[in-house]
């Protein structure tokens, strides 16, 4: 008999097929038998009347307990009324295992329990929905650098330097020597740009940050383009076009997930380019307007990004912050040699900066003495030092996180639910 997933259950209607999953729910009604049965693509209802399959099979059905592991055999036929819109009429059942008593119910629970179960967490309807949309939206990330000529470049993750700062690095002894857990990919991407033209990598980033924000995880996943030739006008573009196309993708191709997780979409039909751009001072005028007690010249915290986005019906960009808080690399405005030539992303609804990119530091120079200003170790960046003596050229690139982005494009409220074991300020287990 064929196995079939209840993805593809349409195909198979008037057929006899073998289902494969796990008890999601069960009623009893006399001499009939609902089996909610889930395989990870959706739920299908089989329908168990006892005339139709051996007394075994009947009483098999009473042993079974939410979350039991089962093969089920019968014929497809469509009912308006079952989840879905199919049901089986069930004349096989095969119990795999019984389910010892499940620990999350349909009751209230906390979420200190809900983290220390997040391996079983993860099978209910809302987690099930959001890791299907954040594949997805990985998905859609490869698929837009792919189809415009990116090579993946694969990044260390063990380092021998900071890339982002020296106060948020998590140290490893690397055989007697100091090394730490990559916080980007991007310099080592900068040296990958300099041979293909046009490259990314994806993968996990560190941060040692103790913060309990909703917004912050110490391990997170980030996708990272980085492009010869290209100056911050153009990369602005390509990181505007890029989100426009992921968020249209999983309107697309996750409507029912979107759906079940009664997620407002009317704000990600309006993310299509150009979106909104305005400068780092043009922020602080909003911030001001908006009663914020935030300096000017200090970076916007997560109550800062909120007030600004919430002026926008897209993403908007901000460009050119003050180069003393942002990056050794970041190249400098030549209009004005106290701003960086960067930007942040910040999307709508409050969810913050889901981009931050630049323009690179391209003259040896002017980078060896970023570099010393920052009192960063020169020997340890020699080698990058060295991309600016080997046919150097203007360069640009963003980093995105993939957790802030699925967090907003499913409305969640916390990126703990974003990946399916989250790493928190005193939390790693499971």
């Amino acid at each position: 008999m064929p196995q079939v997933y209840v993805e593809d259950i349409a195909q198979h209607v008037g057929q006899e097929v073998t289902l494969k999953g796990w008890l999601y729910n069960k009623t009893d009604k006399g001499k009939l038998r609902f089996l909610l049965v889930r395989d990870g693509t959706g739920v299908l209802q089989a329908v168990v009347f006892q005339k139709n399959v051996s007394p075994e099979v009947f009483e098999a059905t009473d042993t079974l307990t939410q979350e039991s592991s089962l093969s089920v055999t019968g014929e497809i036929r469509p009912d308006d009324r079952a989840l879905g819109g199919f049901e089986m009429d069930v004349t096989h059942l095969e119990v795999v295992q019984v389910a010892e008593s499940y620990p999350i119910t349909p009751k209230e629970h906390g979420t200190s329990f809900l983290m220390d179960n997040r391996h079983l967490w993860l099978r209910s309807s809302r987690q099930h929905q959001i890791m299907r949309i954040r594949s997805e939206i990985v998905k859609a990330c490869r698929d837009f650098l792919d189809d415009r000529g990116f090579i993946l470049a694969d990044t260390p993750i063990i380092t021998p330097a900071a890339c982002e700062g020296t106060t948020t690095l998590f140290e490893l002894d690397y055989f007697e020597e100091k090394a730490y857990l990559t916080q980007s990919g991007q310099l080592y991407n900068e040296a990958a740009c300099m041979s293909v033209g046009k490259t990314y990598c994806f993968g996990p980033t560190f941060r040692a940050e103790k913060s309990k924000t909703r917004r912050h995880l110490m391990e997170f996943w980030m996708i990272e383009p980085e492009v010869a030739y290209a100056e911050l006008d153009d990369i602005m573009e390509l990181a505007e076009q890029y989100i426009s196309y992921i968020t249209q993708r999983v309107l697309e191709e996750r409507k029912e997930e979107l759906k079940t997780l009664e997620r407002d979409t009317s704000w990600l039909e309006k993310v299509a380019p150009p979106f909104p751009r305005i400068s780092y001072s043009e922020a602080f005028e909003i911030l001001k307007e908006e009663g914020s007690e935030t300096p000017s010249g200090s970076d916007f915290g997560g109550t800062d990004e909120t007030l600004i986005s919430k002026r926008f019906d897209r993403p908007v960009i901000v460009h050119r912050y003050p180069k003393a808080i942002k990056a050794f690399y970041m190249e400098p405005d030549p209009v004005d040699p106290e701003l960086a030539l960067c930007m942040d992303i910040l999307a709508p609804e409050g969810y913050g900066e889901i981009v931050g990119g630049s323009q690179r530091i391209h003259d040896h120079d002017l980078l060896l003495a970023r570099i010393q200003e920052h009192s960063l170790p020169v020997e340890s960046f020699q080698w990058y030092l060295d991309l600016r003596k080997y046919g150097s050229v203007p360069h640009s690139g963003f980093g995105m996180g993939i957790e802030r982005v699925v967090a907003w494009i499913c409305g969640i409220e916390h990126v703990r639910e974003t990946i399916a074991f989250p790493r928190m300020l005193h939390r790693m287990y499971p």
